[in-house]
């Protein structure tokens, strides 16, 4: 059974109380800095930041609902090749940590310098809901508003609808953390339950010396209860999107709110190529070619190749896709980008039997040959 320690919750609230967590990592758990959502400003937008100094955590707000950006592309900038032999202390959500799993097996950030702590996910809301939210009044009140409203069952905490991707999550735990925050199932104004869930985990709460906790009493329910509600909206979710785009004249249709700006891609943790095609000459056409297209149809969408963008996409990154949902969430025009490549990604991840970030021993697809894979398209029988 897993060490399990608590952090314990004053009238301040679970903001404060996981602050003060933070800074007794600091001072006793081997690490030399954490990365953590903050206020820039006392009521300012939340943005991962490597904070190293104790005081400057008074504005660390890791419960809160904003989700930016997705910060496992930062984690592998601080781990990848590190040879310093300093440590950081990275809390992320556990769409971050597989995000990031899946970089470290594509060499882009490595496991050894960096704790990962995981959050039992709450949700998020979408970047222009939460400056609607969030950046009125007290900002750590509103994180503590908005959390008592998730575990009252509340569909729409602080009168805002949860990012759609949190919607249809089914992975709200955290497995690839080495400490666990089990939010999940907890009394927020007595005690945060914190897991050792690796050997690692396990040595830095010894070290940190937190008061034990008997276990995490509800936890398992509630984790089971949202994972069965998310599932149900996620395989609604999958039927819809199905049917809209089982042409292409319908995915043509689905995609034509579409600008070109690249956005879900830059947005997407594990698009990692240093180098786009959509970024060379390649589709840099002569105007003649646009006025052929025009002449030979009778009318052309500009920007072109807006289809083909997505499809690269999709050809790229569906194995890997952790459903993050930052693609829609960065979207100028609110195209269902999180919903077409969920879809596509079950069917991919489902045809190689493969979960990312599941753990970082099992290659990705298309990294290892199997002699027994696919073998309805090549005939043998084994």
């Amino acid at each position: 059974m897993a060490t399990i320690a608590r952090i314990d919750i004053d009238e301040t609230g679970p903001v404060r109380a996981v602050q003060g967590f933070l800074k007794t990592l600091l001072a006793r758990g081997g690490v030399d800095a954490v990365l953590t959502p903050a206020h820039l400003v006392p009521a300012g937008t939340v943005m991962p930041t490597l904070i190293s100094d104790p005081e400057a955590l008074e504005r660390a707000d890791p419960l809160s609902p904003a989700f930016p950006l997705n910060a496992a592309r930062l984690v592998s900038r601080l781990t990848r090749g590190s040879t310093s032999g300093r440590h950081v202390a990275a809390v992320l959500r556990p769409c971050e940590i597989r995000a990031f799993i899946e970089l470290v097996k594509l060499n882009q950030g490595g496991l050894d310098n960096v704790l990962l702590i995981g959050l039992d996910c709450p949700g998020a809301m979408t970047n222009a809901d939460f400056r609607v939210f969030g950046l009125e009044g007290d900002p750590l009140e509103r994180t503590r508003e908005f959390l008592r409203a998730v575990a009252g069952g509340e569909s729409r905490p602080g009168g805002r609808s949860l990012a759609g991707a949190c919607r249809v999550c089914e992975h709200p735990a955290p497995e690839g953390a080495d400490l666990i925050l089990g939010l999940h199932g907890a009394d927020l104004d007595r005690a945060i339950p914190v897991l050792g869930n690796t050997a690692r985990g396990e040595g830095v709460l010894t070290r940190l010396g937190l008061p034990d906790a008997p276990g995490a009493p509800g936890r398992r329910e509630a984790l089971d209860a949202l994972t069965a509600r998310n599932t149900a909206a996620r395989d609604a979710m999958f039927e819809a999107t199905a049917a809209r785009t089982a042409s292409l004249a319908g995915l043509a249709e689905y995609l034509s709110g579409c600008v070109n700006c690249y956005n879900c891609r830059v947005a997407c943790p594990v698009c990692y190529c240093k180098e786009c095609v959509f970024l060379t000459d390649v589709f840099d056409y002569k105007p003649d070619q646009y006025l052929g297209w025009a002449r030979k149809r009778g009318a052309i969408k500009l920007p072109a190749d807006t289809v083909f963008f997505h499809l690269t996409r999709l050809a790229h990154m569906s194995t890997a896709c952790v459903g993050c949902g930052q693609c829609s969430n960065a979207c100028p025009n609110d195209v269902p980008v999180m919903e077409l490549f969920r879809t596509v990604a079950e069917r991919t991840q489902g045809a190689f039997g493969y979960q990312p970030g599941r753990s970082p021993d099992e290659a990705p697809p298309m990294t290892v040959f199997r002699e027994d894979e696919f073998s309805e398209m090549t005939g043998e029988a084994h």
